[in-house]
């Protein structure tokens, strides 16, 4: 048994990739949408997890290569998945919890260390509480959110098939 339709799944994931980067970069420049620390994070995850697809589409992948992309490659899902949590609960905070947010991302690098301008933008900044574009009732961190859960369930997919998958022995050819 072939391993195409694990091919046909890393290049589905990539396509899925590479629009949802498209459109984030169009919703930058296009749309004059300046995203924030999180949101910059999320991106970074996104394009990870897209190129990871790309290689693994364009490789051809064995079987346990195929697991280690599809490891990878849901790894970068899950983060993007956390920091896009991160950035909902933000959003969902009451107003006097968005007081505790430091004031920009430019403002921490210069006056703080890189570690505490790092700390505090997972905390959260005034830019990630900001909600300044929606499309059916969910900011951009939601539908970030939406699309990771989507490749997190299209990544476990491809490893049940994998494992479901029977293993191919040189004495049944």
């Amino acid at each position: 048994m072939s391993l195409a339709p694990s091919r046909s799944l890393f290049f589905l994931a990539f396509m899925a990739g590479a629009l949802t980067l498209g459109a984030s970069f169009y919703l930058e420049f296009g749309v004059s949408l300046r995203p924030c620390f999180l949101c910059q994070v999320q991106r970074i995850f996104l394009a990870v997890f897209t190129l990871i697809n790309l290689v693994a589409t364009l490789h051809n992948p064995t079987r346990s290569a195929a697991y280690f992309y599809g490891l990878v490659s849901m790894g970068s899902a899950v983060l993007g998945a956390l920091t896009a949590v991160r950035q909902v609960l933000l959003q969902n905070a009451a107003p006097d919890q968005a007081a505790d947010c430091w004031p920009s991302l430019h403002y921490m690098i210069e006056n703080l260390s890189f570690w505490q301008a790092l700390q505090s933008s997972v905390k959260g900044t005034v830019d990630c509480v900001e909600i300044n574009w929606t499309l059916f009732d969910l900011s951009l961190p939601e539908w970030s959110l939406l699309f990771f859960v989507g490749m997190l369930i299209l990544g476990i997919l491809q490893f049940s098939r994998l494992l479901l998958m029977p293993r191919l022995h040189p004495a049944s050819r």
